[in-house]
Parts: C-alpha cells; sequence; structure tokens
C-alpha cells in the first residue's frame, strides 16, 4: 500500500537548512528543524511562525510553559494540529508576510515574516552574548500582530503581549541567567 501523499524531501520542497548556525543553540537548530519537516509534511512552501511555534511547543519546555497551563496549552496545540486540516488550509495559498516588519533577505525556505522573528532572536540573544534560545524565538514570533502564531495564540485565548512579557524574564539558558545549580 503506497501512502497517500507522496515524500518530498525539503530541498525538493524549496525549505533549505538553516539549523547549522552557529547564532541558534543546539535546542533553538532542532526547533528549527522540526518547523521544516512540519513545513514539508504540511505541504507549506516556506517555514512559517506557526510551524515555528509548533515546534517549540513540542520541544522546549520553557518556552511551553511560558504560553500556558493546563486547558490552555491543550486547546494551543489542538489548533496548531488542526492547521493541516482546518483553517490553516487557507495559508497555503499565501506567504506569510505582514509589511511590518523589514523582509531578511537570504534565509531560503522561511517566510519574510519567519525570517525576520529569526533575525530577530539572534539579534536579542547577541544582546547579551549567547546563541539564540527557543525564549528568544518564541519572543520574535509573537511581536507582529499579523504573524499566524499571533492569530493561533489568539484563538486559543492567550495573549501575545503576556507571552512576549513572559519570555523576557526568562531569555537564555537557566545557567546564563546565573540559576544554575539552583
Amino acid at each position: 500500500m503506497q501512502p497517500r501523499i507522496p515524500r518530498q524531501s525539503a530541498h525538493e520542497h524549496g525549505i533549505q537548512r538553516v539549523d547549522n548556525d552557529v547564532r541558534l543553540s543546539d535546542e533553538l537548530a532542532s526547533v528549527v528543524s522540526g518547523a521544516r519537516r512540519r513545513a514539508v509534511r504540511d505541504g507549506d512552501r516556506q517555514i512559517d511562525t506557526a510551524h515555528l511555534l509548533h515546534s517549540l511547543l513540542e520541544s522546549d519546555p520553557e518556552a511551553r510553559a511560558i504560553c500556558g497551563e493546563g486547558p490552555q496549552i491543550a486547546r494551543l496545540l489542538g489548533y496548531l494540529v488542526q492547521r493541516s486540516i482546518g483553517y490553516g488550509l487557507r495559508w497555503q495559498s499565501g506567504v506569510e508576510d505582514s509589511g511590518a516588519v523589514p523582509v531578511v533577505m537570504g534565509t531560503a525556505g522561511f517566510s519574510p515574516l519567519a525570517a525576520a522573528c529569526m533575525a530577530y532572536a539572534c539579534e536579542r540573544a547577541a544582546e547579551r552574548g549567547g546563541p539564540a534560545s527557543g525564549t528568544d524565538l518564541l519572543a520574535a514570533i509573537v511581536v507582529d500582530p499579523q504573524a499566524r502564531a499571533v492569530e493561533v495564540l489568539e484563538r486559543a485565548g492567550i495573549d501575545p503581549r503576556e507571552v512576549f512579557a513572559r519570555s523576557g524574564d526568562r531569555s537564555g539558558s537557566a545557567e546564563e541567567r546565573g540559576e544554575a545549580g539552583h
């Protein structure tokens, strides 16, 4: 029995690797890889902020905690899972770009907005002298109200401004914040 949907590699799908970027923590590189796999599986041409959010929630316990607990996080994950069968289908016909942030060139495979978010996460991390972490990326993807990730958060009843505020308190690893061994 053959699968209903033929498998495509990320390269065939136009989504190229950037997760070997030294500006990303190992954990964040893993998040980007997960977002890339999700985009290919969903039949999307580019990684968007909702792919990044979904991968963050699955891979990064700190990012998940920032977004909420219990029913709130379950509802959020439910919306993200429905993306390929529900309202997310309308996203496949367009590129995620609000025009509110400058387009970042050279980040192949990302929507313009997701590329800008990756750049913002790296800049935010550079200010504290470390590689970008999941909390840096989470803060970046909730800044623009036109981001697909913001739409999903709002549908789940989570205020993106609160997520941004909480992510500012948790940037970097526990060791970088002086919490190691506590």
